[in-house]
């Protein structure tokens, strides 16, 4: 029994040195050569997977997309202009043949474009729409159509008709063709520039005050648009009292003086010319007015609403239009349904004479258009003006000298000590 035992102990561990490969125990001789371990293939289908985190495709587009700015931030160095962006393209395209991570690049050039001012250029839209390989995601079959054929690449290419959508840009010829050898006719963006083509021209020119793009660059310019936006008078006049330009003082000084642009009607003018000359007008503002993405700012001539004795319902002339009469005397039978009673808000906030704007929003340059009102108002020389001016936004240019203003104390009631003599105009003031 001894002696089995020990024949058992000493084979056990040759039986497990044969099975994975490994030389019998002893000396090895001067021809016996090193045997390495073997793994079995069961241990080769075990191995470990490693693990993926739930954002990481996430930052690798994020990574990609970084590195794509870093392009762009190369090229366009000295200047970004659509030279340059044409060229960061091209630079991209010539890279690789196959356009590998052309859908990051194209979501990068998206976001780039407003930088490079290339935002409303359609040669631009069609460029990148031809950084797309051709002929590679079209559907072969209607499996493949139904089952959305390459949803990454086709949302991307939806991407770029919405921001052509988002800037007003109509689609050209150019663009269907490359939509369609890309992508194919029975695609999500070709459903989309379909959509676009129907839309767009119904809603063109739906718009009765379009306003112009790209804007005029000059002041005065601008303000003579931005005044007849706000008028509701199409016959309202505009007038430039003032065109910038540079004046020399006697001492030597140079100082720059402001546009002044004003408009006024001839209802208007009737109306201030039966103002009461007892009662003050008002000159108030910056009021802001949004042009697409530039804010101007304009000041108003008004007055408070005239107490009820001195209101005089005026009788409507039937004959001074017959198209569209002023007034309505229709008997017209009620129903049980109607009710005779309507909570209607009738809120008068006055009248309002005329309407500037100005490169400066100080007392100083406001005066100046009330003396040219005064050309053709010249009830404005008996009448009282009252400023009423806020600090405005940052836009605003402040009044050089701001020691000169005197603020009123808000402890007094009386409107005489608020008002000031100005001299060689005759008009009341308040600072």
């Amino acid at each position: 029994m001894k002696v089995s035992r020990c024949l058992l102990l000493l084979v056990g561990p040759v039986r497990t040195a044969v099975q994975f490969g490994a030389p019998l125990p002893g000396p090895p001789g001067p021809q016996q050569a090193a045997r390495h371990f073997r793994c079995s293939p069961a241990s080769a289908k075990s191995r470990p997977v490693p693990a993926r985190f739930v954002n990481q495709d996430e930052k690798k587009r994020t990574t990609s997309l970084a590195t794509q700015e870093d392009l762009f931030e190369q090229v366009a160095k000295e200047a970004k202009t659509k030279a340059t962006f044409n060229e960061v393209i091209e630079v991209f395209t010539k890279k690789d043949v196959r356009r590998r991570g052309h859908v990051e690049f194209i979501y990068t050039a998206l976001k780039k474009m407003a930088e490079f001012g290339v935002e409303r250029d359609l040669s631009v839209y069609n460029k990148l729409l031809d950084v797309f390989p051709k002929e590679v995601f079209v559907p072969r079959n209607f499996i493949q159509r139904m089952f959305n054929h390459y949803p990454r690449q086709q949302e991307c290419g939806v991407q770029i008709l919405e921001q052509m959508e988002n800037y007003g840009i109509m689609p050209n010829v150019e663009t269907k063709v490359l939509l369609v050898r890309i992508f194919g006719e029975k695609s999500h963006p070709m459903r989309k520039f379909q959509r676009i083509m129907y839309w767009f021209p119904k809603f063109k020119h739906i718009n009765p005050f379009p306003v112009p793009q790209p804007l005029p660059e000059e002041p005065v310019d601008l303000a003579r648009l931005s005044l007849k936006r706000i008028a509701n008078d199409l016959d309202a006049k505009v007038t430039v009292y003032q065109l910038p330009c540079t004046d020399v003082t006697e001492s030597g000084e140079e100082v720059e003086l402001p546009h002044i642009v004003g408009i006024q009607s001839a209802a208007q003018m009737e109306l201030l010319a039966k103002h009461n000359p007892n009662r003050p007008v008002f000159v108030e503002g910056p009021l802001p007015l949004w042009l697409r993405k530039t804010c101007v700012y304009y000041y108003v001539l008004r007055a408070d609403p005239a107490p009820p004795e001195e209101k005089v319902e005026e009788v409507y002339d039937p004959e001074r239009c017959l198209d569209y009469p002023l007034q309505l005397d229709l008997d017209l039978d009620r129903d049980l349904g109607d009710e005779e009673n309507f909570d209607v808000d009738d809120l008068d906030e006055g009248p309002i004479f005329a309407m500037c704007m100005t490169g400066r929003g100080d007392q100083a340059t406001l005066n100046q258009w009330i003396s040219g009102l005064q050309q053709n108002n010249p009830i404005l020389g008996k009448v009282p003006t009252l400023f009423r001016l806020d600090a405005g936004s940052g836009e605003l240019q402040v009044a050089a000298d701001a020691e000169s203003v005197r603020r009123p104390h808000p402890e007094r009631e009386d409107p005489e000590a608020l008002v000031e003599e100005e001299s060689g105009s005759g008009q009341r003031m308040k600072q």
